[in-house]
């Protein structure tokens, strides 16, 4: 219990100290707030947008006066302004001011006073561009006119002194006009024109169009210089200093609060480092107080790990004695096991031998050597006139033919032994490959020779003849084109009967309908060589298909569950794998064995 509340007591100082240390760190980050920069960077984008807000509204009044149609000074502002706006917009969304209403409606004011000027100043730029190219060309049409007067050597001279006179004060009006633009300035104009049409009915036809030309260029700054100075005065009441004037306010506002805020942080901040010194303080008087404890409990310790390696060395010496008997155990399972499987496969191929051996023995009972006997009892029974009853005698006659044929049976049941005491002496040979492959699991390595599967599948068959010919199985062949390889013989012979008799087991209880079995030979990708054993048996529930390769496990009754572990072994001897798949109960089962693909080219 003292330990319990001990431990306690630190985890909860623990926990104390760990929110004091997070409080600190957050309060340090939240009272050295980069806002004050931020506010002064935003202040600054703000009297950068009044400069240039003054510089555009200037070179707009430098407009309305220059003879020059370059509008680019009235562009550049503008531009600079959208971006510098861009950039104080962005500024002030990454500390979220733009959340609020009030900012909002500041920014939307702005924009708005922002599209209202230049969209006045884009029309004051269309309007100013006529009004200057007419003003601009009026001394022009007057100089033609009064150069014309002179050369009319018709006309009075008082007459054209006149028409010179009023053509030059209808040029002075336009141009005062265009300063200083009044009603009486207007009406003066208005005179002009009436004169310079009346003059023009007095001069030749020649004068008509340049008059028409001068009149027209006055009457467009009739009409164009009142717009102009109108679109002036909308352009300076335009409140876009005001609106960045009452951004500047509220920067300033929030700037305030801003520095209330990080005063009263900087208080929490002084007020929890006195806590944290003072726990530290403690924490360290503690810990002074904790070094005696600690050397006491030390030289006890040292005491108990005496006692402790003592004890440990007598449970050590008991292990020893334990493994040992544990490993004798282990050896006599593995031999069992091994004689299990060696017992298994070796009956298996002892199937073969026995059919074969019954079919010799069969052969032998009914051979036509008996035959030959009893012929040779009649020609024992005629040793005098074996040569008169060999020609004359009905059964002589007959007795050459009889043992031509006699010689020709007996050598093709001579050659039918041969070929079962042939088959015989494979499976002998695999009964000792056999145990010889047993015995090299303790640590030889696998042999590998030339091989054509089919080859070793038909052998395999041919050991499993009988037991497929008394089951009725058809086999059906899918072999693909496969060159020689190299493997294990004996192995791949132990996995292909095993395979080949569990298949033929599997459709043993099949009695309504047909029982066939397909062995497939293919390539999978280049790399591996497959072959597959299918059954259309009783399958293979889905709750077996964990266990089907285990030791001991089997679904037959007179099964041991030998097999297909011994042959799951053996794949992987040869780095392969053997794997099973069933659709369930009485859907038939697919195994396939995949080992790696090593044709003889490859391994020469």
């Amino acid at each position: 219990m003292i330990k319990l509340s001990r431990r306690f007591s630190l985890l909860l100082l623990a926990l104390v100290a760990v929110l004091l240390a997070s409080t600190l760190v957050f309060l340090y980050f939240k009272s050295n707030s980069e806002q004050t920069v931020t506010y002064s960077e935003s202040r600054d984008l703000i009297r950068l947008m009044k400069q240039q807000d003054a510089q555009w509204e200037n070179e707009v009044l430098k407009s309305r006066v220059a003879i020059s149609h370059n509008y680019d000074p009235l562009v550049s502002p503008m531009n600079e302004m959208n971006r510098l706006w861009e950039q104080f917009d962005t500024m002030e969304s990454g500390h979220g001011r733009n959340d609020s209403k009030q900012w909002s409606d500041a920014h939307e004011a702005f924009l708005q006073a922002m599209q209202e000027k230049t969209r006045l100043v884009e029309q004051f730029k269309s309007h100013n561009a006529l009004l200057r190219n007419s003003l601009a060309f009026l001394p022009t049409a007057e100089d033609d006119i009064q150069a014309q007067l002179a050369d009319l050597p018709d006309l009075d001279k008082l007459q054209v002194q006149n028409i010179a006179t009023d053509t030059y004060d209808l040029l002075l009006s336009a141009l005062e006009f265009a300063q200083v633009t009044s009603v009486d300035k207007a009406a003066d104009i208005q005179v002009g024109l009436s004169k310079l049409a009346v003059n023009a009915q007095r001069l030749p036809g020649e004068f008509h169009t340049p008059i028409r030309i001068l009149s027209n260029h006055v009457a467009l700054i009739l009409r164009e210089q009142p717009l102009v100075n109108a679109l002036l005065e909308d352009i300076e009441a335009v409140p876009v200093a005001d609106r960045l004037d009452d951004i500047t306010n509220m920067l300033n506002l929030d700037q305030q609060r801003s520095e209330k805020i990080d005063k009263k942080y900087h208080f929490y901040l002084l007020v929890f480092s006195g806590l944290l010194v003072l726990l530290l303080m403690w924490l360290a008087f503690r810990l002074i107080r904790s070094f005696a404890e600690i050397n006491r409990v030390n030289n006890a310790l040292q005491t108990a790990n005496d006692v402790l390696e003592q004890r440990v060395e007598e449970r050590t010496r008991e292990l020893r004695n334990a493994q040992s008997e544990l490993l004798g155990a282990a050896r006599q399972a593995g031999m069992a096991e091994i004689a299990t499987n060696v017992l298994h496969n070796v009956g298996n191929v002892l199937n073969s031998v026995n059919i074969s051996a019954d079919l010799i023995a069969r052969k032998l009972r009914s051979s036509k050597t008996l035959g030959l006997g009893k012929a040779m009892q009649l020609i024992n029974g005629h040793p005098e006139d074996l040569g008169h009853f060999l020609t004359e005698d009905e059964k002589g006659k007959l007795l050459p033919g009889y043992l031509n044929q006699l010689v020709g049976a007996i050598a093709q049941e001579q050659q039918e032994m041969a070929d079962e005491l042939g088959q015989m002496s494979k499976s002998v040979d695999h009964i000792k490959d056999i145990v010889a492959t047993q015995q090299s699991y303790a640590g030889a390595n696998s042999i590998t020779e030339p091989l054509y599967i089919s080859e070793l599948l038909e052998d395999a068959l041919r050991m499993n003849t009988g037991a497929l010919a008394r089951h009725h199985v058809t086999v059906i062949k899918e072999y693909s084109e496969v060159p020689q390889v190299m493997g294990d013989k004996h192995r791949l012979l132990l996995i292909l009967i095993n395979l080949i008799s569990n298949a033929k087991y599997a459709m043993s209880d099949l009695n309504n309908r047909s029982r066939e079995m397909t062995l497939g030979v293919r390539i999978v990708d280049d790399t591996f060589l497959e072959i597959s054993v299918r059954d259309d048996g009783e399958g293979i529930a889905p709750e077996n298909m964990t266990r089907i390769f285990a030791h001991g496990f089997t679904t037959r009754k007179e099964g041991h569950g030998f097999g297909l572990h011994s042959c799951a072994l053996a794949a992987i001897e040869m780095n392969g794998h053997l794997t099973a798949h069933s659709d369930g109960p009485g859907l038939g089962a697919l195994f396939t064995l995949q080992i790696p693909l090593i044709t003889v080219t490859e391994n020469a």
